[in-house]
Parts: C-alpha cells; structure tokens; sequence
C-alpha cells in the first residue's frame, strides 16, 4: 500500500489551495502518512490532517517527545546519537521517515536544505517525490536526476551550498556510495 511521507520547509507556516487539494485526495484515498513533529510546514500538515479528523497518520520524532503533535497521533520516536537540536539529530527521523514512505510530498520555500535533503533520500531509495516550489507555485514530480536537477535549479547559489553540505553529511552516514550526488554539483 502506498505510504505518504510528508514535509517541508520551517518558514512554510500556512498551506496553500493547491497544497490542501492535494492533501484532501491523500484523505479520499485512505492513505496513511508519516510527517515530522517541526514547526513550519510539520505543523501546518498536522493541523490540517487534524482539521478533517483524519486518523491515518504517524508522527515522527527524534528524541523522546515529538514538538508537535497536533492530532494526537501514534508517535514513533526515533533514537539518536546526535546532538539535539543539530541537523543530525533531526536527520535522523527523516531517514527512518523515508524508509517507512513509499512516496513523498514535500513543500519547499526555495531555501530549505533539509526539505531538498528528504528529497534527495527518498531518491536515492527510488522513491519518487512530489515537491511544491512555492514561490513558483508549481508542482515537481521527482523521480531522478533530470527532475532533481531542475528542482536545484531554482535554489540560489547559497542555498546550493547548504544543500551539498547536508548531502554530504548524509552520506558519512550511510555506508553505500549513492547516485546522483554528482548532479548536485553540476548546477553550481
């Protein structure tokens, strides 16, 4: 059955029509999601999900206690090394995230490194990611490095930066050489 993995920026704090229409098939079509516990776009999903009572849904936390957990949801806290409230310790239940998903739905505000991060790993599991640019108000479907490549053309030199760098702090993490990170630096 397909599984939703759902996030996005920090500074996407409000949902727009097109994005609450898209959500709204996830609920017609009886699909369970798993959404992170941040502020911003976490926390906007939740509310909405909350909002139409929809009880198919699972957040995720890194550390003992989600941030956020509007619906009240089952809660899969995910045990970390990492310093709280690094990338790393954050990281580390998005992984588990895009393990559990099968597909993502991500909204991005053209700066968010760690949205493009959840991209990036759901694509490097052959997962294919839906993104929401939202200053373009656009939809991108992700399913290799041609669409990943456009998607980072949209982001400015120095989000670029912190883009390859949270990449590459992935990778130290994961003990398998992974494809597409060579895209990543053929549009800077």
């Amino acid at each position: 059955m397909t599984c939703v993995v759902l996030g996005g920026s920090r500074h996407i704090i409000r949902l727009s029509e097109e994005v609450r229409a898209r959500l709204d098939r996830i609920i017609e079509k009886r699909l369970p999601v798993v959404v992170g516990d941040a502020n911003g776009a976490d926390k906007a999903l939740q509310e909405h999900f909350s909002s139409k009572g929809y009880r198919a849904v699972e957040v995720f936390c890194s550390g003992p206690a989600p941030r956020n957990n509007v619906g009240r949801w089952p809660c899969r806290s995910i045990a970390t090394e990492a310093e709280p409230g690094t990338f790393s310790f954050y990281a580390a239940k998005d992984r588990a995230m895009a393990e559990q998903a099968t597909v993502g739905f991500m909204l991005w505000d053209g700066k968010s490194a760690g949205t493009m991060v959840n991209v990036w790993r759901l694509l490097q599991q052959r997962k294919t990611s839906l993104v929401f640019v939202q200053a373009e108000k656009t939809f991108i479907e992700v399913r290799g490095p041609g669409e990943w490549k456009q998607l980072l053309s949209l982001a400015s030199a120095a989000a670029l930066a912190d883009i390859q760098k949270k990449v590459r702090l992935e990778r130290t993490s994961e003990t398998n050489e992974l494809p597409f990170t060579a895209e990543l630096a053929a549009v800077q």
